[in-house]
Protein backbone atom coordinates (compact mmCIF):
# COMPACT_ATOMS: atom_id res chain seq x y z
CA UNK A 1 0.00 0.00 0.00
CA UNK A 2 3.03 2.52 -0.62
CA UNK A 3 3.83 2.83 3.01
CA UNK A 4 6.76 4.53 4.06
CA UNK A 5 9.46 1.90 5.72
CA UNK A 6 9.97 3.92 8.62
CA UNK A 7 5.60 4.43 9.23
CA UNK A 8 5.64 0.20 8.64
CA UNK A 9 8.26 -0.56 10.90
CA UNK A 10 7.15 1.93 13.66
CA UNK A 11 3.47 0.55 13.26
CA UNK A 12 4.82 -3.09 13.46
CA UNK A 13 7.21 -2.27 16.67
CA UNK A 14 3.58 -0.76 18.27
CA UNK A 15 1.80 -3.93 17.40
CA UNK A 16 3.60 -5.74 18.65
CA UNK A 17 3.98 -3.84 22.28
CA UNK A 18 0.75 -4.10 22.36
CA UNK A 19 -0.01 -7.70 22.12
CA UNK A 20 3.18 -8.26 24.22
CA UNK A 21 2.83 -5.78 26.85
CA UNK A 22 -0.98 -7.77 28.31
CA UNK A 23 1.20 -10.94 28.10
CA UNK A 24 4.28 -9.62 30.61
CA UNK A 25 1.48 -7.81 33.07
CA UNK A 26 -1.38 -10.58 33.30
CA UNK A 27 0.41 -13.77 32.72
CA UNK A 28 4.17 -13.42 34.29
CA UNK A 29 2.11 -12.54 37.97
CA UNK A 30 0.29 -15.44 37.46
CA UNK A 31 2.92 -17.70 37.03
CA UNK A 32 5.15 -16.47 39.88
CA UNK A 33 2.30 -16.58 41.96
CA UNK A 34 1.97 -20.48 40.79
CA UNK A 35 5.98 -20.74 41.88
CA UNK A 36 5.67 -19.09 44.98
CA UNK A 37 2.86 -21.53 45.83
CA UNK A 38 4.66 -24.43 45.00
CA UNK A 39 8.30 -23.30 46.90
CA UNK A 40 6.10 -22.93 49.63
CA UNK A 41 4.58 -26.28 49.42
CA UNK A 42 0.85 -25.00 49.55
CA UNK A 43 0.15 -25.92 46.04
CA UNK A 44 0.24 -29.81 46.94
CA UNK A 45 -2.71 -29.20 49.54
CA UNK A 46 -4.53 -27.44 46.75
CA UNK A 47 -3.55 -30.85 44.46
CA UNK A 48 -4.35 -32.97 47.30
CA UNK A 49 -7.67 -30.87 48.00
CA UNK A 50 -9.05 -31.24 44.45
CA UNK A 51 -8.15 -34.69 44.70
CA UNK A 52 -10.37 -35.11 47.81
CA UNK A 53 -13.43 -34.17 45.65
CA UNK A 54 -13.48 -37.49 43.77
CA UNK A 55 -10.93 -40.08 42.57
CA UNK A 56 -12.53 -40.71 39.14
CA UNK A 57 -10.13 -39.18 36.39
CA UNK A 58 -12.82 -38.15 34.10
CA UNK A 59 -14.46 -35.94 37.02
CA UNK A 60 -11.07 -34.83 37.91
CA UNK A 61 -10.66 -34.07 34.41
CA UNK A 62 -14.00 -32.12 34.27
CA UNK A 63 -13.21 -30.26 37.26
CA UNK A 64 -9.25 -29.57 36.76
CA UNK A 65 -9.13 -29.45 33.04
CA UNK A 66 -12.36 -27.51 32.12
CA UNK A 67 -13.60 -25.41 35.30
CA UNK A 68 -10.13 -24.63 37.15
CA UNK A 69 -8.66 -24.13 33.80
CA UNK A 70 -11.44 -21.75 32.38
CA UNK A 71 -10.73 -19.98 35.46
CA UNK A 72 -7.41 -19.44 35.13
CA UNK A 73 -8.02 -18.59 31.33
CA UNK A 74 -10.20 -15.99 32.45
CA UNK A 75 -7.70 -14.45 34.59
CA UNK A 76 -4.50 -14.60 32.85
CA UNK A 77 -4.96 -16.62 29.53
CA UNK A 78 -2.21 -16.93 27.23
CA UNK A 79 -1.27 -20.57 28.44
CA UNK A 80 -1.74 -20.42 32.27
CA UNK A 81 -3.65 -22.83 32.16
CA UNK A 82 -1.84 -25.38 30.95
CA UNK A 83 1.12 -24.26 32.92
CA UNK A 84 -1.13 -25.06 36.30
CA UNK A 85 -3.84 -27.29 35.39
CA UNK A 86 -1.23 -29.33 33.71
CA UNK A 87 1.09 -29.80 36.32
CA UNK A 88 -1.82 -30.58 38.83
CA UNK A 89 -3.55 -33.36 36.66
CA UNK A 90 0.50 -34.65 36.10
CA UNK A 91 0.52 -34.88 40.20
CA UNK A 92 -3.20 -36.86 39.69
CA UNK A 93 -1.28 -39.29 37.70
CA UNK A 94 -2.14 -38.31 33.59
CA UNK A 95 0.78 -38.52 31.84
CA UNK A 96 2.61 -35.18 30.72
CA UNK A 97 1.80 -34.78 26.86
CA UNK A 98 -1.71 -35.98 27.73
CA UNK A 99 -2.81 -33.65 30.29
CA UNK A 100 -0.88 -30.77 28.52
CA UNK A 101 -3.17 -31.80 25.24
CA UNK A 102 -6.38 -32.42 27.06
CA UNK A 103 -5.66 -29.46 29.36
CA UNK A 104 -5.71 -27.39 26.02
CA UNK A 105 -8.52 -29.31 24.58
CA UNK A 106 -10.57 -27.60 27.59
CA UNK A 107 -9.11 -24.55 27.10
CA UNK A 108 -11.65 -24.17 23.81
CA UNK A 109 -14.73 -23.04 25.56
CA UNK A 110 -13.30 -19.64 27.65
CA UNK A 111 -10.41 -18.79 25.51
CA UNK A 112 -12.38 -15.70 23.45
CA UNK A 113 -12.95 -13.69 27.25
CA UNK A 114 -9.65 -15.12 27.89
CA UNK A 115 -7.25 -12.63 30.12
CA UNK A 116 -10.12 -10.35 31.11
CA UNK A 117 -11.44 -10.54 27.97
CA UNK A 118 -8.25 -9.15 25.88
CA UNK A 119 -9.68 -10.96 22.78
CA UNK A 120 -12.50 -9.27 22.55
CA UNK A 121 -11.68 -6.10 24.21
CA UNK A 122 -8.73 -6.06 21.33
CA UNK A 123 -11.63 -6.56 18.66
CA UNK A 124 -13.62 -3.82 20.19
CA UNK A 125 -10.45 -1.61 19.61
CA UNK A 126 -9.70 -2.87 16.34
CA UNK A 127 -13.14 -2.71 14.83
CA UNK A 128 -14.85 0.37 16.84
CA UNK A 129 -17.71 -2.05 17.31
CA UNK A 130 -19.67 -1.12 20.85
CA UNK A 131 -18.10 -3.50 23.07
CA UNK A 132 -21.19 -5.02 24.94
CA UNK A 133 -23.62 -5.98 21.74
CA UNK A 134 -19.64 -7.37 20.63
CA UNK A 135 -19.64 -9.26 23.86
CA UNK A 136 -23.06 -10.60 23.99
CA UNK A 137 -22.96 -12.02 20.02
CA UNK A 138 -19.71 -13.81 20.73
CA UNK A 139 -21.29 -15.49 23.67
CA UNK A 140 -24.06 -16.42 21.90
CA UNK A 141 -21.47 -17.54 18.75
CA UNK A 142 -19.78 -19.47 22.01
CA UNK A 143 -23.17 -20.74 23.66
CA UNK A 144 -23.20 -24.67 21.42
CA UNK A 145 -19.41 -25.18 22.05
CA UNK A 146 -19.58 -24.50 25.82
CA UNK A 147 -22.00 -26.86 26.05
CA UNK A 148 -19.96 -29.55 23.69
CA UNK A 149 -16.74 -29.21 24.62
CA UNK A 150 -17.01 -30.74 28.36
CA UNK A 151 -18.46 -33.88 26.12
CA UNK A 152 -15.94 -34.04 23.91
CA UNK A 153 -13.02 -33.69 26.42
CA UNK A 154 -14.04 -36.99 28.21
CA UNK A 155 -15.34 -38.42 24.81
CA UNK A 156 -11.44 -37.68 23.86
CA UNK A 157 -10.16 -39.07 27.31
CA UNK A 158 -11.89 -41.96 28.29
CA UNK A 159 -14.37 -43.20 24.98
CA UNK A 160 -18.00 -42.81 24.33
CA UNK A 161 -19.10 -45.47 26.42
CA UNK A 162 -17.16 -43.85 29.37
CA UNK A 163 -18.38 -40.61 28.83
CA UNK A 164 -21.78 -41.34 29.39
CA UNK A 165 -21.31 -43.05 32.56
CA UNK A 166 -20.59 -39.63 33.96
CA UNK A 167 -22.83 -37.37 31.54
CA UNK A 168 -25.06 -35.92 34.31
CA UNK A 169 -21.66 -34.52 35.97
CA UNK A 170 -20.57 -33.37 32.47
CA UNK A 171 -24.15 -31.90 31.90
CA UNK A 172 -24.52 -29.70 35.03
CA UNK A 173 -20.60 -28.27 34.70
CA UNK A 174 -21.19 -27.50 30.38
CA UNK A 175 -24.92 -26.09 31.52
CA UNK A 176 -23.33 -23.79 34.26
CA UNK A 177 -20.66 -22.76 32.25
CA UNK A 178 -22.33 -21.88 29.30
CA UNK A 179 -25.70 -19.86 31.03
CA UNK A 180 -23.16 -18.37 33.05
CA UNK A 181 -20.92 -16.93 30.56
CA UNK A 182 -23.84 -15.77 28.33
CA UNK A 183 -25.36 -13.94 31.48
CA UNK A 184 -22.07 -12.33 31.93
CA UNK A 185 -21.22 -11.35 28.18
CA UNK A 186 -24.82 -9.82 27.89
CA UNK A 187 -24.85 -7.88 31.03
CA UNK A 188 -21.88 -6.89 31.97
CA UNK A 189 -19.43 -7.39 29.04
CA UNK A 190 -16.22 -9.56 28.54
CA UNK A 191 -13.98 -8.90 31.69
CA UNK A 192 -15.12 -10.93 34.07
CA UNK A 193 -17.48 -14.04 31.67
CA UNK A 194 -14.96 -16.48 31.81
CA UNK A 195 -13.83 -15.91 35.44
CA UNK A 196 -17.55 -15.85 37.09
CA UNK A 197 -18.74 -19.08 34.34
CA UNK A 198 -15.73 -21.09 35.40
CA UNK A 199 -16.42 -19.68 39.14
CA UNK A 200 -19.73 -20.84 39.09
CA UNK A 201 -19.23 -23.92 37.31
CA UNK A 202 -16.62 -25.28 40.26
CA UNK A 203 -19.25 -24.55 42.90
CA UNK A 204 -21.90 -26.30 40.67
CA UNK A 205 -19.55 -29.45 40.25
CA UNK A 206 -18.61 -29.11 43.96
CA UNK A 207 -22.17 -29.53 45.25
CA UNK A 208 -23.27 -31.96 42.78
CA UNK A 209 -20.74 -34.26 43.26
CA UNK A 210 -21.55 -34.73 46.63
CA UNK A 211 -24.68 -35.91 46.07
CA UNK A 212 -24.00 -37.89 43.40
CA UNK A 213 -21.34 -40.80 41.88
CA UNK A 214 -20.33 -42.63 39.35
CA UNK A 215 -21.39 -46.45 39.25
CA UNK A 216 -17.46 -47.12 37.91
CA UNK A 217 -14.11 -45.15 39.39
CA UNK A 218 -11.25 -44.99 36.53
CA UNK A 219 -8.01 -43.80 37.58
CA UNK A 220 -5.57 -41.82 35.32
CA UNK A 221 -4.82 -44.63 33.13
CA UNK A 222 -8.56 -45.60 32.34
CA UNK A 223 -8.12 -48.68 35.27
CA UNK A 224 -11.61 -49.68 36.68
CA UNK A 225 -10.57 -49.39 40.47
CA UNK A 226 -14.43 -49.55 41.74
CA UNK A 227 -12.79 -51.85 44.61
CA UNK A 228 -10.13 -50.68 45.71
CA UNK A 229 -9.82 -48.14 49.07
CA UNK A 230 -10.35 -44.50 48.41
CA UNK A 231 -6.84 -42.87 49.62
CA UNK A 232 -7.76 -39.86 51.70
CA UNK A 233 -5.69 -36.49 52.17
CA UNK A 234 -6.18 -35.02 55.79
CA UNK A 235 -6.04 -31.25 55.79
CA UNK A 236 -7.63 -28.79 58.06
CA UNK A 237 -9.89 -26.93 56.65
CA UNK A 238 -7.46 -23.20 57.90
CA UNK A 239 -4.60 -25.53 56.20
CA UNK A 240 -6.79 -25.80 53.27
CA UNK A 241 -8.42 -22.31 52.96
CA UNK A 242 -4.17 -21.03 53.09
CA UNK A 243 -3.32 -23.01 49.83
CA UNK A 244 -6.71 -21.54 48.20
CA UNK A 245 -5.85 -17.73 49.94
CA UNK A 246 -3.33 -16.45 46.95
CA UNK A 247 -6.27 -17.44 44.41
CA UNK A 248 -8.56 -16.24 46.37
CA UNK A 249 -7.01 -12.66 46.74
CA UNK A 250 -6.12 -13.03 42.95
CA UNK A 251 -9.90 -13.71 42.47
CA UNK A 252 -11.67 -10.92 44.49
CA UNK A 253 -8.47 -8.30 42.64
CA UNK A 254 -9.64 -9.51 38.89
CA UNK A 255 -13.74 -9.07 39.86
CA UNK A 256 -12.95 -5.70 41.43
CA UNK A 257 -11.27 -4.41 38.24
CA UNK A 258 -14.03 -6.37 36.10
CA UNK A 259 -16.36 -4.03 36.91
CA UNK A 260 -16.62 -1.54 34.58
CA UNK A 261 -17.59 1.03 36.64
CA UNK A 262 -14.33 0.73 38.85
CA UNK A 263 -12.14 0.07 36.03
CA UNK A 264 -13.30 3.20 34.10
CA UNK A 265 -12.28 5.07 37.57
CA UNK A 266 -8.90 3.34 37.38
CA UNK A 267 -8.81 4.32 33.79
CA UNK A 268 -9.42 8.14 34.26
CA UNK A 269 -6.62 7.94 36.87
CA UNK A 270 -3.94 5.97 34.40
CA UNK A 271 -4.62 5.72 31.29
CA UNK A 272 -2.07 6.82 28.96
CA UNK A 273 -2.93 7.18 25.17
CA UNK A 274 0.30 5.99 22.83
CA UNK A 275 -0.10 7.38 18.69
CA UNK A 276 1.94 6.82 15.80
CA UNK A 277 3.25 10.41 14.67
CA UNK A 278 2.36 9.89 10.66
CA UNK A 279 -0.55 7.92 11.31
CA UNK A 280 -2.91 8.95 13.70
CA UNK A 281 -6.34 10.13 12.61
CA UNK A 282 -4.91 9.30 9.04
CA UNK A 283 -5.74 5.79 8.24
CA UNK A 284 -9.26 5.08 6.85
CA UNK A 285 -11.22 2.26 7.04
CA UNK A 286 -13.17 1.42 3.94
Amino acid sequence: FHMPARLALTTAAFGAGYGIFPICWIILPVIFLHDLTVKTGTFVTLQESLANITDDSRLQLLLIAFALGAFFEGTSGFGTPVAVCGSILISLGFRPLQAAYLTLLANTAPVAFGALGIPTVSLHAVTGLDLLPLSRTIAVILLPFCLLVPFWLIWAYAGFRAMLEVWPAILVASATYAVAQLLMATYSGPTLAAIVAATSTIVALVAFLRLWKPKRVLNAKGEDVSSETRRRFEHSGAKIFKAWMPWLVLSAVVFAWGIPQFSRWMDSKTTIKFTVAGLHNVVERV
